[in-house]
C-alpha cells in the first residue's frame, strides 16, 4: 500500500513536469522537428532511437506495436528523465515534505490552506501528509489529475525495456531535477499554487486534451494548448521556467546521455517537450555531430476509443 502511494506521488510529479515544462517551447520550433519518434545515428551507424513521451495512464499510450518493441529490444541501453527506483521515490517524498517542523499552513496562510485541503481530498492524500507539504509540492499535485495506477507511459517503458535486458538509466538525479522546484522563489511558488487552486476542476479536462495531441502526433497543438495554462504567470515566472525548467534541464540531460552514445546504442525515452526548440535535444544532438531522422509515430491508435470512454 505504502509503495503505490509513493508511486502515485511520483506520477504526481512526471505529469506536472508534463504541463509546466512547456514554457522552453516557445523558442524557434521547426515544422520539420515536431515529429515525436526519431532514429539517431552517426557516420552512418545507428546510434539509437529518441522518443518523446507523455506522462499519462491513458491506455492508449500503452499500447505499443511489435515494430516498436522491436525497435526498443534492439538497444543495449534505455535512458529516461530518472530511473523511479524504491529508494529514489523514498526521498522524493522526504523532499516534498518539510522536515524541520515546518507547516504548510505556516506558509500559505490559513484561508488558503483550508482551500487546499478542500482540493486535495479528492487525491486521497493522508491529513497528516498534508500538514508537512512543501507549496510545490501542493500546487504540483493540484496540477494534475489523481493519478489511479501510477502505471504512467514512462514507468512502462521502462518495465518493458528491463524485461528485454537493456540497462535502464536516468539523465537526471532526484536532486537535480527538484532544483527546479526547491529553488523558485516562494512568491512564484504561491501565484503557482494560486492557479492550481483556481483550475483544479478543469485538470482532468486539460490533461485529456494534452493526450489526444499527443496521439495525433501534434507537438505544435500540444505546447499551444499547454502555453494557454501559463499565459497567466507573470514574466519573472515564465523566463524561470524558460531558464530553470528547460534549457538546463536539456543541457544536463544531453551531457548525461552523451556518454552511453558513444559506447551503446541507446533508447531515449523522456518527455515530449524536451524535444522541440533550439535548446531541445533534437538540436543539442545534432550540434554534438548526430543525425536525427523523424520516423511515424509509433504507438496503436486507430483502432482504440476516444479519452473520455478510454476513462469509463
Amino acid at each position: 500500500m505504502k509503495s503505490q502511494r509513493v508511486r502515485r506521488v511520483y506520477s504526481y510529479l512526471l505529469i506536472a513536469f508534463c504541463i509546466l515544462i512547456v514554457t522552453g517551447t516557445s523558442r524557434l520550433m521547426a515544422q520539420d522537428d515536431s515529429a515525436l519518434f526519431w532514429s539517431i545515428s552517426k557516420d552512418g551507424e545507428q546510434a539509437g532511437f529518441l522518443l518523446g513521451t507523455i506522462h499519462s495512464e491513458d491506455p492508449r499510450v500503452l499500447d505499443f506495436p511489435l515494430e516498436f518493441m522491436a525497435n526498443l529490444s534492439a538497444n543495449q541501453v534505455f535512458a529516461m528523465e530518472m530511473v523511479p527506483d524504491l529508494p529514489t521515490l523514498k526521498r522524493l517524498t522526504e523532499f516534498m515534505q518539510y522536515q524541520d517542523g515546518t507547516t504548510l499552513e505556516s506558509r500559505v496562510g490559513p484561508e488558503r490552506f483550508t482551500s487546499l485541503q478542500l482540493a486535495l481530498s479528492e487525491y486521497q492524500v493522508p491529513a497528516d501528509w498534508i500538514i508537512r507539504m512543501k507549496i510545490w509540492a501542493a500546487m504540483m499535485t493540484l496540477s494534475v489529475p489523481p493519478p489511479e495506477t501510477g502505471f504512467f507511459m514512462d514507468f512502462s517503458l521502462s518495465l518493458r525495456a528491463a524485461g528485454a535486458g537493456l540497462k535502464v538509466v536516468g539523465l537526471e538525479t532526484l536532486e537535480q531535477q527538484l532544483s527546479f522546484l526547491e529553488d523558485m522563489p516562494v512568491a512564484q511558488q504561491l501565484m503557482l499554487l494560486d492557479q492550481a487552486l483556481v483550475e483544479h476542476e478543469k485538470v482532468r479536462e486539460i490533461h485529456e486534451q494534452m493526450v489526444d495531441s499527443y496521439l495525433a502526433g501534434d507537438l505544435l497543438a500540444l505546447k499551444s494548448q499547454a502555453e494557454e495554462q501559463l499565459d497567466q504567470l507573470e514574466p519573472d515566472a515564465k523566463q524561470y521556467f524558460m531558464e530553470q525548467g528547460i534549457d538546463m534541464r536539456n543541457r544536463r540531460m544531453l551531457e548525461s546521455l552523451l556518454p552511453h552514445l558513444l559506447t551503446s546504442q541507446v533508447f531515449v525515452a523522456v518527455g515530449a517537450l524536451h524535444l522541440p526548440g533550439e535548446s531541445g535535444l533534437i538540436q543539442l544532438l545534432r550540434a554534438r555531430g548526430y543525425d536525427l531522422t523523424p520516423l511515424p509515430f509509433p504507438l496503436n491508435v486507430a483502432g482504440l476509443a476516444p479519452s473520455q470512454e478510454s476513462r469509463q
